[in-house]
């Protein structure tokens, strides 16, 4: 590869002997002070700068920090012909200059270090590139990611219009108890996601079976499982959807290890699902529904109360049964939910 490299010396006669010594191998391109090769550094993509230290106006160090800002991924190296140790092991340390070369250079050695430099270069720009590559992709990851969940949403509202609100709200309730865990933003970002799909697990169980409130029939209960894990099948084939199925998997099981489907109980059961559990089971008894009867706040928070240790994990209600704005938020949409029907 050809690579272009900028030489700056405010001597004449060292900037013609590094131009003899790389023009056979390098496109050369050279200044005779820092601030004329900022400009340069404008318009020229360089792989590698030597630069002399001693320059008036300008140090060779003070110009390299003002490269590396403008270029990045350029190789830096800094020729010294005096002692300025402090200086040197700080532009080092720093990250500006990558090697230093001590004048007068034996020309064989500063042709090595020059072909090593390149070499680092070459790391570097592949570093860099790998990384935009990895954030054009996580990018189309995220877009890719935002159109699932809204064609999800879509395919909850047509089933059955109340889903797609039971699942805003318990994504709502999900969040604000785990902030008082201290949960990192993916997992808050999992907890929220796994609130609002959730019922896409059940999105292609009959409504009759899916809202029935007598005891199922060993038949209905096999297809309730049946269609359960296909719908977490269907979760988890969308990228990076496999920890928010498994969140959603296991907030049918119970603290006191009697729920499903693999009997896990206590700290066994993932946390967000035992968060997802509560949020889930409040918002249900506080939805409005043609085949229940709503439930207040208070009301809810009782039978919460009352399943603690048993299907719910009592810290999780405990933290939940504090949070008084989703009192607050539940009061507000009750008094709208009045308004409207009347």
């Amino acid at each position: 590869m050809n690579y272009k490299i900028l030489i700056v010396d405010d001597e004449a006669a060292n900037l013609r002997m590094l131009e003899r010594l790389f023009r056979n191998q390098y496109q050369v391109v050279s200044a005779a002070s820092g601030t004329e090769a900022l400009e340069l550094l404008r318009t020229h993509e360089v792989a590698l700068i030597i630069s002399d230290q001693r320059m008036p106006v300008m140090t060779g160090i003070e110009f390299l920090k003002r490269a590396a800002e403008m270029r990045p991924h350029v190789v830096r190296i800094i020729l010294t012909g005096y002692t300025d140790v402090n200086a040197l092991v700080e532009a080092i340390n720093s990250g500006v200059v990558y090697k230093y070369v001590t004048k007068p250079w034996v020309n064989e050695d500063l042709l090595q270090t020059v072909t090593r430099a390149l070499q680092h270069y070459e790391t570097i720009k592949s570093q860099h590139e790998l990384k935009l590559r990895n954030e054009r992709l996580e990018l189309r990851l995220k877009t890719a990611r935002a159109g699932f969940v809204k064609v999800f949403v879509e395919m909850l509202n047509l089933k059955n219009l109340n889903a797609p609100g039971h699942g805003h709200r318990t994504s709502k309730y999900a969040v604000a108890v785990g902030e008082r865990f201290d949960l990192e933003a993916w997992e808050m970002e999992q907890l929220s996601l796994a609130g609002l799909l959730q019922q896409v697990a059940y999105i292609n169980l009959p409504d009759d079976v899916l809202f029935e409130t007598k005891m199922l029939c060993e038949q209905e209960n096999r297809a309730v499982r049946q269609n359960f894990e296909w719908g977490l099948q269907l979760l988890a084939s969308v990228p990076d959807f496999d920890d928010i199925a498994t969140i959603i998997r296991y907030r049918h099981e119970y603290w006191d290890g009697s729920g499903g489907p693999d009997g896990l109980g206590g700290e066994q059961i993932p946390l967000q699902s035992r968060i997802l559990a509560v949020a889930d089971a409040y918002a249900e008894m506080t939805t409005p529904h043609h085949l229940r009867t709503t439930r207040t706040h208070d009301e809810a928070l009782s039978q919460l109360q009352s399943d603690a240790g048993g299907k719910f994990d009592p810290e999780v209600v405990g933290i939940f049964s504090e949070l008084k704005s989703i009192g607050q938020s539940r009061n507000i949409e009750a008094e709208a939910e009045m308004v409207l029907s009347n």
